[in-house]
C-alpha cells in the first residue's frame, strides 16, 4: 500500500534551518562511520580477527629455527703434565614441517571460521549504525515538527483568545471565554518551552553520533510515499532471519568453532608425524679440536620425527569432556539465537503492519479534525457553539497532526528494523529512505 504525504505537515521546516545548509542520511551515515565510536571498535575487532584467523595458517606451514653456540674446553693430561685447550664455534639451521597433526588442522579450521565471524560481526555492527543514525536523525525531524505544531497551535490560540477579549468588551461573550482561552494559551506556551527543549536533547543525540555540531537534517518531501513490507508473507521474513541474521549466523559460526575444539582436544590421543631437516657446520680453532678425530665438519640430517601419546594423566580426556559441554552450550546458544531472531522479526512485521494502519487512521483523524474545528468555529460565531469547544477542536487537531508527523517516520524506521531482524538491511536501503527526503 503507497500512501501520500500531507503537504501541510512536511512544508514546516525552511525557516527554522536558517543558514546552515540540510545534511542527507547518507551523508551523515558516511560521517558517522569515520566518528562513532561503536562502529570503529567493530572494525578494530575484525582487523583483530583477520589477523587472528591468518595466524591458524601458520600451524600447517613449515618452521625455521637457528641455534648457534661457542665452547672452550680445556683437558688436562696428568701424565704428560700439560693442558690441551680447545675452542669450537656450532651454528644448526633446522626445519620442520608438520606431516600430521590433527590439533593443528582443527586450529586452522578455527581460523578459517574466524574469518568469517568477522565479517558477520562486521555487517552486524554496519547495519546497527544505520538504525542508530536513522533513530536519531528521525527523531529530530519529530521534535522539529512537533515544535513547529505548537507553534502554529499557539498562534490560532491566541487569535481565539483576542477573540474572546474582544467579544467579551462589546458584551456578546462571558469572562468564562477570555479565561479559558488564556488557560489554554498557557498550556501551550508550556508546550512550546517542552519542544523546544525536547529538540536541543535531540539534536546533541545527533550531533554526539556523528560528532558534528549544528545539524540540520532534511526534512521528508512532499511527494514522499510510505509502504509496508515488500514481502507480503511473515514466514518469508522469519525464514530470511533463520538464514541471514548475523545473530544467527555469529551463533551458527560459534557452534562450528566449538565442534572444532572437540576435534582438538580429541587429537591429543593420536600421534603427530614432522619431517625435519638440519643443518649443522662445526669450526674449531686452527681446524682441529683435542684430538685428531675432532676436526671441522658440515652435519646434514633428514628425520621423521613420529610421536604417539599414552598417558597424559587424564588430562587429554578431562578436555574432551569439557569441549563437548562447551559445544552443547554452543548448540543452546544457537537455538536461544533463532528464537529471539525469529520473535524478533515478527514484532517488526507486525509493528510496520501497524504502523501503515495508523498512518491511514491518523490522515483520516487529520481530515475529520480539520472539519470539526471549522464547524466549532462557524458555531461559534453564530453563538451555538462555546469558546471552550473551539479550543478542544484545536487541541485535537494538532495533536492528530503532531501524531500523524511522528507514525510516518515511525514506519520508514520500522522498515529498516524489520530488514535488519531478516538481516538484509543494506546501504540500498537507507538510500532508499534517504531518497524521500527533500532535495
Amino acid at each position: 500500500m503507497n500512501l501520500r504525504f500531507l503537504p501541510i505537515t512536511l512544508a514546516i521546516s525552511a525557516a527554522f534551518a536558517g543558514s546552515v545548509q540540510a545534511q542527507s542520511l547518507m551523508s551523515l551515515f558516511e560521517t558517522a562511520r569515520t566518528y562513532d565510536a561503536t562502529y570503529k571498535s567493530a572494525q578494530a575487532q575484525y582487523n583483530a580477527n583477520l589477523s587472528k584467523g591468518d595466524q591458524a595458517k601458520g600451524l600447517l606451514l613449515p618452521t625455521v629455527g637457528m641455534t648457534a653456540n661457542a665452547n672452550k674446553t680445556n683437558v688436562e693430561a696428568i701424565a704428560a703434565a700439560q693442558t690441551i685447550k680447545a675452542q669450537s664455534k656450532t651454528a644448526t639451521v633446522s626445519a620442520s614441517q608438520p606431516l600430521y597433526r590433527p590439533a593443528n588442522l582443527a586450529s586452522y579450521e578455527q581460523g578459517m571460521r574466524q574469518l568469517e565471524l568477522a565479517s558477520v560481526q562486521l555487517k552486524a555492527a554496519e547495519q546497527d549504525l544505520m538504525v542508530r543514525l536513522s533513530q536519531a536523525y528521525f527523531d529530530v525531524l519529530i521534535a522539529r515538527e512537533s515544535l513547529d505544531f505548537v507553534k502554529a497551535q499557539k498562534a490560532a490560540v491566541a487569535e481565539q483568545l483576542a477573540a474572546a477579549k474582544r467579544n467579551f468588551e462589546v458584551g456578546t461573550s462571558t469572562i468564562t471565554d477570555s479565561r479559558e482561552a488564556q488557560a489554554r494559551y498557557d498550556l501551550v506556551l508550556a508546550q512550546e518551552i517542552a519542544a523546544d527543549n525536547d529538540l536541543r536533547i535531540k539534536r546533541l543525540a545527533l550531533n554526539q553520533l556523528v560528532g558534528l555540531n549544528n545539524i540540520e537534517p532534511k526534512s521528508l518531501s512532499a511527494k514522499a510515499k510510505l509502504s509496508g513490507p515488500d514481502i507480503q508473507s511473515l514466514d518469508q521474513w522469519v525464514q530470511q532471519s533463520s538464514e541471514l541474521n548475523p545473530s544467527v549466523i555469529q551463533s551458527r559460526t560459534a557452534l562450528e568453532i566449538a565442534k572444532l575444539e572437540t576435534s582438538k582436544a580429541e587429537a591429543g590421543h593420536k600421534p603427530t608425524l614432522d619431517l625435519v631437516a638440519g643443518y649443522t657446520p662445526t669450526r674449531y680453532k686452527n681446524g682441529k679440536g683435542i684430538n685428531s678425530s675432532q676436526i671441522d665438519s658440515n652435519t646434514n640430517s633428514v628425520t621423521l620425527a613420529f610421536n604417539m601419546p599414552l598417558f597424559a594423566g587424564f588430562a587429554t580426556h578431562n578436555r574432551i569432556k569439557e569441549t563437548v559441554a562447551l559445544e552443547e552450550k554452543a548448540r543452546s546458544d544457537l537455538d536461544a539465537a533463532e528464537r529471539n531472531v525469529a520473535q524478533a522479526t515478527r514484532s517488526a512485521f507486525f509493528g510496520l503492519q501497524s504502523g501503515i494502519g495508523q498512518v491511514n487512521a491518523l490522515q483520516a483523524a487529520e481530515a475529520s479534525s480539520q472539519s470539526a474545528l471549522d464547524a466549532n468555529k462557524l458555531g461559534y460565531q453564530v453563538g451555538v457553539r462555546i469558546n471552550i469547544d473551539v479550543l478542544n477542536s484545536q487541541s485535537q487537531l494538532f495533536q492528530t497532526k503532531r501524531d500523524l508527523a511522528k507514525a510516518r517516520y515511525d514506519v520508514l524506521l520500522g522498515q529498516l528494523k524489520l530488514r535488519q531482524a531478516a538481516g538484509t538491511l543494506t546501504e540500498a536501503d537507507l538510500a532508499a529512505i534517504n531518497a524521500l527526503l527533500a532535495p
